[in-house]
């Protein structure tokens, strides 16, 4: 058997389906000295369908800082473990990242043990634009913060992945009618992998019509948005440019690193009239 110790694995575990964990999985499982588990009672059920007996100890939020220490010392000293998470892969929107940074920092090594993801897997079965895509996790429960986060998402070109709890799913999807209108594409994931698995192509006015009235929402979500249109940015980016004057328009690409000459031909274009126009423009507003 080869050697682990010294080594943390973050193994991926089912999202729903017990079957959807992959053979690496469950040798190193095993083969570790000590599993770290979100909740011993969900990974017990886990360990006990595949027969596997070892040392768990507890992992979650509420523990994390103190906890990662005390499993960096059992580390240090050579001994492997397993983190894994009540479903999915450790540190995506679950706790693992504290550990693993403390980890790098203490030089002791990584390695990922892949498997179900629920993020990817929405994606895959949405029908939205896979090709880019921004993973937002859980919308923050601060107010201001939550603010933020749904202004970036208005303003995202990209398929926009959130998780939502059922309790919370009719405010999530009010919040994003507010922010995006009701007409935006939406998919609705449900017991991803389980046997009343879901998934609802629609738009977010008729999905927050429907979790309105007398639908109840029920299990995990995963909502898969789509993003802005192209044609909606050009809009928007069109219309910016026309209530700002030349001077203010280049100063925008030069913030973000273009040339003086880089930002007046990304102007240009943007106006659609020659760099020469550009700089003439550029000189009357310079002597105004």
């Amino acid at each position: 058997m080869q050697s682990m110790a010294g080594t943390l694995y973050l193994v991926a575990t089912p999202i729903g389906n017990l079957e959807d964990i992959t053979l690496r999985a469950l040798r190193v499982l095993r083969e570790a000295d000590l599993i770290a588990c979100e909740d011993t009672r969900t990974s017990r059920v886990l360990l006990k369908a595949y027969e596997i007996d070892a040392a768990l100890t507890s992992y979650h939020k509420f523990n994390e800082q103190e906890k990662s220490e005390e499993l960096i010392e059992k580390l240090l000293r050579g001994k492997s473990i397993a983190l894994i998470t009540d479903a999915g892969m450790p540190a995506i929107s679950d706790p693992g990242e504290i550990l693993v940074r403390k980890c790098r920092e203490n030089g002791i090594p990584v390695t990922a043990v892949p498997g179900a993801s629920a993020c990817v897997t929405a994606l895959a079965l949405s029908g939205a634009d896979t090709r880019r895509f921004v993973f937002e996790g859980f919308l923050p429960q601060e107010s201001k913060e939550r603010r933020e986060t749904l202004s970036r998402i208005q303003a995202e070109e990209r398929t926009v992945i959130l998780y939502e709890a059922p309790h919370r799913l009719e405010r999530t999807l009010r919040l994003l009618e507010e922010s995006l209108g009701s007409t935006r594409g939406i998919t609705l994931c449900r017991e991803l992998t389980k046997k009343f698995e879901e998934t609802e192509r629609t738009t977010i006015g008729n999905a927050l019509l429907k979790y309105q009235g007398d639908v109840q929402p029920r299990g995990e979500y995963v909502l898969v948005i789509d993003g802005k249109s192209k044609e909606e940015a050009a809009e928007e980016r069109s219309a910016a440019w026309e209530s700002m004057d030349l001077s203010g328009h280049v100063s925008y690409y030069e913030e973000r690193g273009l040339s003086r000459k880089e930002a007046m031909k990304a102007v240009s274009k943007d106006r659609g009239i020659s760099r020469r126009d550009v700089y003439q423009e550029l000189l009357k507003e310079k002597q105004t």
